[in-house]
């Protein structure tokens, strides 16, 4: 089996959990959690390249389950891109405090979605070589 990048989606939405499999299936190993519990139970099977989390679910919210993620070193070079239909100024600047990656709002177009993963699994790469060249 070839070794693609793996991508979480968080999301409490199957429509968009099935919808974000089926842009990404075909370049990346999609796994899905349907909530932030799930999500955080799931980290301690697999260790995603990539997590896509939505902002607003039932059970934690996104901010939340970042929050429980940053409490994971495993998981700092593991970037977060917000996927939401929170567009005001202060839910960005909340996700970008917690330090996600980047943010996107939906609905968003499959280009946005791709282009913003290839370059956080850019980034990631790029910081985890110049961490073994120290």
């Amino acid at each position: 089996m070839e070794n693609r990048p793996i991508i979480l989606v968080v999301d409490d939405s199957s429509a968009n959990l099935t919808l974000c499999r089926g842009l990404l299936c075909k370049e990346y190993d999609v796994r899905l959690a349907k909530s932030g519990r799930i999500a955080l139970s799931a980290l301690s099977k697999i260790r995603p390249d990539v997590i896509l989390l939505d902002i607003e679910m039932p059970d934690m919210s996104g901010f939340e389950v970042l929050e429980a993620i940053n409490k994971k070193p495993e998981f700092s070079d593991t970037p977060v891109i917000f996927v939401t239909f929170h567009a005001t100024e202060k839910h960005v600047i909340k996700a970008m405090e917690l330090g996600s990656f980047s943010y996107i709002v939906k609905p968003f177009d499959e280009a946005t979605l791709q282009t913003k993963i290839r370059l956080a699994l850019k980034t990631k790469s790029e910081c985890m070589a110049s961490a073994g060249n120290r």
